[in-house]
């Protein structure tokens, strides 16, 4: 099992930080229509997933 020394390095943390640049991508498209409340807990539930990673060391 490889060793990591950061947790930037985990994979899933890797696929984490994709997703939310995904859903970012998602979030500026402007024919998208998502009300402001639900745009804001999308990106806050996208921002969770990489931060739960850090939060555990």
């Amino acid at each position: 099992m490889p060793k990591y020394e950061k947790f930037e390095d985990l994979p899933v943390w890797q696929e984490a930080a994709r997703l939310y640049n995904i859903v970012l991508d998602l979030l500026e498209e402007p024919n998208v229509p998502l009300t402001p409340g639900f745009r804001n807990q999308l990106d806050r539930a996208a921002l969770s997933v990489s931060n739960r990673f850090f939060c555990r060391g």
